[in-house]
């Protein structure tokens, strides 16, 4: 009788590396661009008093699976995580669950696939200084996908709360790089800006960013969430991971609703950008801006990934869950 595999948060870590999830969420982004064995419904929210439940499916080649993940910022007062998520993931041609997975550490790590996928196309190829707005959990997977693609020589990190940006700065420095506390508007002098925010209002204004600036805006994932200035949109090159998910709940999605910039002001998909259905950066003067939504095309794409190392390493524990 076939089994389910249950894999937990400590066997996914062991399971999953960054490299093979900017590989694995790279192809699913020039998959979904091109229509090639991908589909992606929206997500699907439940929205509470103090957070929300989202589930997001998708279709990725040979397996289709769904995410059920949280967002309650308050969770750290009751000991929880701010986010949770498990992933189920399926046989698209039988329907037969082959795993459940921890998808919160695959959350993590498919986040900051994403940003450093992005600043590969967007950034320019000799940045050096690298400025980090909010320097909670999130930074630390931005930072691992980033140093994948540059030799990052100086790291700038701002945090409201000033330990949380210290810690960051000596985790940098442990890695080699040189790193300090700075200012937000100091952490703005950079070649690629990362924001990680839970911000509703911008915290990176338009004249602390200056020309050749690659931004990956992190933070915005649901309606009324921004990081920047809406001048900065006004500048930049938009690149977004989707465009509808971007409207309703990314970076852009409080600019669009102001009416001050328009869907047509979107450059073009990464997906679209990684096919070579559109330019990235054209000239150093350019500034771009990276608008993650998080898709479930990357969930499925990375649990892909876990689920065939766990066969093949024989990790996690089978389960049959059903008595046919």
């Amino acid at each position: 009788m076939p089994s389910t595999l249950i894999l937990t948060e400590k066997e996914v870590r062991e399971l999953l590396k960054m490299e093979d999830a900017m590989s694995a969420v790279e192809r699913a982004f020039r998959a979904y661009a091109v229509n090639d064995g991908v589909q992606m419904p929206p997500k699907v929210y439940l929205t509470f008093e103090n957070g929300d439940l989202r589930a997001m499916p998708a279709l990725v080649g040979k397996y289709a699976g769904v995410k059920w993940v949280n967002s309650h910022p308050d969770n750290r007062s009751r000991g929880l995580p701010t986010v949770m998520a498990l992933l189920i993931l399926s046989d698209p041609e039988t329907g037969f669950p082959l795993a459940v997975m921890d998808a919160t550490y695959l959350t993590c790590v498919r986040t900051g696939a994403a940003g450093g996928i992005a600043a590969k196309y967007l950034a320019r190829k000799d940045s050096k200084v690298f400025g980090f707005i909010g320097c909670g959990t999130q930074a630390y997977h931005q930072l691992e996908a980033l140093r994948i693609v540059f030799d990052i020589e100086k790291v700038r990190a701002f945090d409201v709360i000033s330990s949380s940006a210290q810690k960051f700065a000596e985790h940098c420095s442990k890695l080699g790089m040189d790193a300090e506390v700075c200012e937000c508007r100091d952490a703005c002098n950079c070649d690629v800006l990362t924001t990680t925010t839970p911000s509703t209002e911008p915290v990176v204004k338009n004249e602390w960013i200056k020309t050749g600036t690659h931004v990956n805006a992190i933070g915005a994932d649901a309606p009324g969430k921004q990081e920047l200035d809406e001048g900065i949109l006004l500048r930049a090159k938009i690149v977004v991971d989707d465009i509808e998910q971007a409207l309703h709940g990314g970076e852009i999605n409080v600019a669009v609703s102001r009416g001050i910039i328009k869907p047509e002001n979107i450059h073009a998909t990464i997906g679209e950008v990684i096919a070579g259905l559109k330019p990235g950066r054209e000239s150093d003067e350019e500034i771009t801006v990276f608008d993650s939504t998080g898709l479930a095309i990357q969930d499925i794409a990375t649990a892909s990934v876990v689920f065939e190392r766990a066969v093949k390493e024989e990790k996690g524990r089978s389960v049959e869950f059903f008595s046919f």
